[in-house]
C-alpha cells in the first residue's frame, strides 16, 4: 500500500506515523510546501518574545528524523498543486528546482491546513504588514524585530495569536496596539469573561481599539498608518495581521471533492473525503460540534492530531470515528490563565438553546494555605435538560485544571449537576475540601430543582424603574463603603433575620453580595420566610470588573463605546 500525505504539520505528521506504527510496509510519502514539517504553530509568538530561544525547538521533526525512526519518505518544499482522482494521483512541483511531477497513490491523506486570512485591503502588501502562521513568518517578523528594532507594532485582530503576539512583543518592550473587528477579544469568551483580559492587557501598556475595522495602509513619515472605516489612525513600525485563518483546499476543489463551510472540506466521521480512498485531516475539515451537532471550523492542534491518527487507523482497516470538538483551550496572558471548553452564550443563543449560567469567584486553592488566587468561572447549562454546555474560567492558577475537568464532564456526557458529584484530588496546596468544580455543580443542581433563582447585571436598568422590585446589598457596610451600584439597599445578611421587617413582602427582592454567597444565603432565608426573590449571578465583583471595563475603554476611546452600563 502506497500512502500520500499531503501537509506534514499536525494531522499529516500524525496520520503518517500512525500509518507506519500499524504498517510495516506500507510505502508512505509526505509532501510539504514549507521548509519544515511537524512544527509548533502554537509556539511561534513565544519564539519572537525571546521565551523560546532556539529556532529548532519549533520544529519537532526533521525529514531525517522521520525517515530514521519511520523510514517515512519527506519531502519539503514540494507543494501538491493538482489531484487526479481518476488516476489515483498528485502533481507535485518542486519549489526549490521548478520540477513538475506526478505522484501515484493508493491512499490519499489531505492535511493542507488553513493560511491566515488577508482581506483585500489597500496597502496589506507592503513590506513592514506581516502575518503569522508558518515558521517562515515566524523567521521573518522575528529578523526584522532584531534588525530594524521597531518601537512599535499594530496588531490586527484579537483572537489566539493575536493577543499572544501582543503580550510577547510588549515583552520585547515594543508599544502595541490591537484593533478588533468585534466589541471583545478572544471569540470563544462572553463579553462579560473577556473585560478581564481587556483590563489585563490595559494593565500591560496595550492599547485597544474595539469595534474597529481596518480601511487600509499607508506609509507616511517612515511609518506604517493603520486607517480604520471611522476614521481613526495608529501609526506604528509594524503591523501583524492577524484576523483569522481560512482552510486552504484549492486542490481539493479543483478535484471535486465535496465542500463544506468556508470552503472546508467535507468528511465523515471516519474522515474519509466524498472521493473514496481520499482522507483528509486538520484545519482543513468541516468537522462537527460536539455539543450541538452543528457543523464546524475548529482550527486547534489537539483535534488535528486525533483525526490523523483516526484516519491512519481506517486507512490501515480499523473502525476509528471522529465525534467533534468542544474546542478546548488554554490561553497564557501575562501572568494571567484563560481557559475555555465547549460553547458560549452568543453560540447558544444563535442555536435557540434555553440556558442559563452560574459565574462564581472561588480561590484557586484552600483559602488558609499561603499563595492562593481568585478564579473566576463561568459555567453554561441547558434550563431544561442540565446538559453542560460549556465553560470559560481565567485567573492565575488553577484555570486549566478547572476547564480540563469540564471537559472531561463534557465528553463524558455528564449533567451539570453532576459536577457535583466529583471526586476530585484535596490538599491545601492544590484545592479545597469543595473545589470550585464541586461548587459550580452545587449552584446549578440549587438552580435547576428550584432552590435560587437568579438575575443578572443588565436587567438592573430596568429594576431600578420597577416600582415592584427591591435591590438588596447584603454585603458588609465596609464593602458596600468602597463602591455599591445606584438603587440598592444595604442590609447585611448576618443582620438580615433581625431586620427582615425592612424587606418589603409585596416585591421582588433582588438580591446583591460581592460573589454570590452571601446572596444565596439571603435569598434561602428569604425563600423560607415567604418572599420571591432573585440573586445576581456572579456578585458584586463580576458587575464591578463589567462597569470598569466600560469606563477603561472610554477613557481610551470616548467616540463610540458601548453606554449599557454607564448608567448602572
Amino acid at each position: 500500500m502506497k500512502v500520500v500525505v499531503v501537509g506534514g504539520v499536525a494531522g499529516g505528521a500524525s496520520a503518517a506515523a500512525r500509518i507506519r506504527r500499524l504498517d510495516e510496509s506500507a510505502q508512505i510519502v509526505i509532501f510539504e510546501r514549507t521548509a519544515y514539517i511537524s512544527y509548533a504553530n502554537c509556539g511561534l509568538p513565544y519564539y519572537i518574545g525571546g521565551e523560546i530561544t532556539e529556532k529548532s525547538d519549533l520544529t519537532l521533526q526533521t525529514p531525517k528524523s522521520f525517515w530514521d525512526r519511520f523510514r517515512i519518505d519527506v519531502r519539503v518544499l514540494h507543494e501538491v498543486t493538482a489531484i487526479n482522482t481518476e488516476k489515483k494521483s498528485v502533481t507535485v512541483k518542486n519549489l526549490s528546482t521548478g520540477q513538475i511531477f506526478e505522484e501515484s497513490y493508493d491512499k490519499l491523506v489531505l492535511s493542507p491546513g488553513a493560511k491566515s486570512a488577508r482581506p483585500d485591503l489597500p496597502g496589506i502588501d507592503m513590506d513592514r504588514v506581516f502575518t503569522l502562521r508558518t515558521v517562515e513568518d515566524t523567521l521573518r517578523i522575528k529578523d526584522f524585530i532584531d534588525t530594524s528594532r521597531p518601537k512599535t507594532a499594530t496588531v490586527v485582530g484579537g483572537g489566539f495569536i493575536g493577543v499572544e503576539l501582543a503580550e510577547n512583543l510588549t515583552e520585547q518592550g515594543i508599544k502595541v496596539t490591537i484593533i478588533e473587528y468585534a466589541d471583545h477579544l478572544l471569540a470563544q469568551l462572553d463579553s462579560d469573561m473577556a473585560c478581564q483580559v481587556h483590563s489585563q492587557l490595559r494593565k500591560h501598556g496595550i492599547s485597544l481599539m474595539l469595534k474597529s475595522a481596518v480601511a487600509c495602509f499607508k506609509e507616511r513619515d517612515g511609518m506604517i498608518i493603520t486607517k480604520t472605516a471611522d476614521g481613526a489612525e495608529v501609526a506604528s513600525d509594524m503591523v501583524i495581521m492577524s484576523v483569522g485563518v481560512v482552510p486552504d483546499t484549492a486542490i481539493a476543489k479543483s478535484a471535486g471533492l465535496k465542500l463544506g463551510i468556508k470552503g472546508s472540506i467535507t468528511v465523515n466521521d471516519k474522515m474519509e473525503a466524498s472521493v473514496p480512498d481520499i482522507y483528509a485531516v486538520g484545519d482543513a475539515v468541516e468537522v462537527k460540534n460536539f455539543i450541538t451537532g452543528a457543523a464546524a471550523l475548529i482550527s486547534l492542534a489537539g483535534p488535528a492530531n486525533k483525526q490523523g491518527r483516526i484516519a491512519a487507523d481506517n486507512i490501515c482497516g480499523g473502525d476509528s470515528r471522529y465525534n467533534g470538538s468542544h474546542s478546548s483551550s488554554v490561553l497564557k496572558i501575562f501572568d494571567m490563565t484563560v481557559a475555555s471548553t465547549g460553547i458560549n452564550e452568543s453560540v447558544a443563543r444563535a442555536m435557540g438553546i434555553d440556558f442559563e449560567y452560574v459565574m462564581l469567584s472561588p480561590m484557586s486553592h484552600a483559602s488558609y494555605y499561603p499563595g492562593g488566587s481568585v478564579i473566576t468561572m463561568k459555567v453554561l447549562f441547558d434550563k431544561n435538560s442540565a446538559k453542560l454546555l460549556g465553560a470559560q474560567i481565567i485567573g492565575s492558577d488553577g484555570a486549566d485544571k478547572r476547564v480540563d475537568v469540564i471537559a472531561t464532564a463534557i465528553r463524558g456526557g455528564l449533567s451539570a449537576c453532576d459536577l457535583a458529584e466529583l471526586e476530585l484530588s484535596y490538599a491545601p496546596p492544590y484545592s479545597s475540601a469543595k473545589d470550585p468544580v464541586n461548587m459550580a455543580g452545587f449552584m446549578i443542581e440549587n438552580i435547576i430543582t428550584g432552590k435560587v433563582k437568579q438575575a443578572h447585571f443588565e436587567e438592573i436598568p430596568s429594576l431600578r424603574k420597577d416600582d415592584t422590585a427591591f435591590l438588596l446589598d447584603t454585603r458588609t457596610k465596609t464593602e458596600v463603603a468602597a463602591g455599591s451600584p445606584d438603587g440598592f439597599i444595604n442590609i447585611p445578611v448576618d443582620e438580615l433575620r433581625e431586620r427582615i421587617n425592612e424587606i418589603p413582602k409585596n416585591k421582588t427582592i433582588y438580591v446583591m453580595c460581592q460573589s454570590g454567597l452571601r446572596s444565596y444565603i439571603a435569598c434561602r432565608i428569604l425563600s423560607q420566610l415567604g418572599y420571591d426573590c432573585y440573586n445576581f449571578a456572579g456578585g458584586y465583583r463580576c458587575y464591578n470588573i463589567q462597569k470598569k471595563e466600560i469606563y477603561e475603554a472610554s477613557a481610551a476611546y470616548p467616540c463610540g463605546m458601548e453606554k449599557s452600563f454607564q448608567t448602572q
